[in-house]
């Protein structure tokens, strides 16, 4: 379990950035745990960032982390990846490639779905494998 360490205050709401984070550090030692590399956090051009970019089993896995806190009257996390996310993150990753020259790699694309208490303590984690 990813344990908080943003010094918040207990009654205070997190704010956006904070769950950010907390999500993306349950989904990096989600993704330790189950045998993935991580090779970059918060990768960025000019075209986007990229969450986690992984690798497992001979893949390159470029990972879109999405958090959400409380009821669910938004929706799920998952469910925030739009068609436009889904686009950016893909010409992103090609850039990614290109720099590194890891054009040869396979690739896939998978969506962590992070789950948190009003505290900002981990519910879930949901690791969505080839999601787009």
């Amino acid at each position: 379990m990813v344990e908080r360490r943003l010094g918040q205050e207990p009654g205070l709401k997190l704010t956006r950035q904070q769950k950010g984070r907390l999500g993306e550090e349950a989904a990096c030692q989600w993704l330790r745990e189950h045998d993935y590399r991580i090779i970059r956090q918060n990768w960025r051009c000019r075209s986007g960032e990229i969450d986690i970019i992984a690798s497992c089993e001979g893949l390159i896995v470029f990972v879109e982390v999405r958090s959400r806190s409380g009821a669910a009257q938004y929706g799920t996390p998952q469910e925030s990846v739009d068609m436009r996310k889904m686009q950016q993150v893909r010409s992103t990753a090609s850039v990614y490639l290109q720099m590194t020259g890891e054009t040869e790699l396979q690739i896939r694309f998978d969506v962590i779905a992070v789950m948190l208490d009003q505290a900002g303590e981990i519910v879930s984690v949901n690791h969505i494998v080839n999601a787009f």
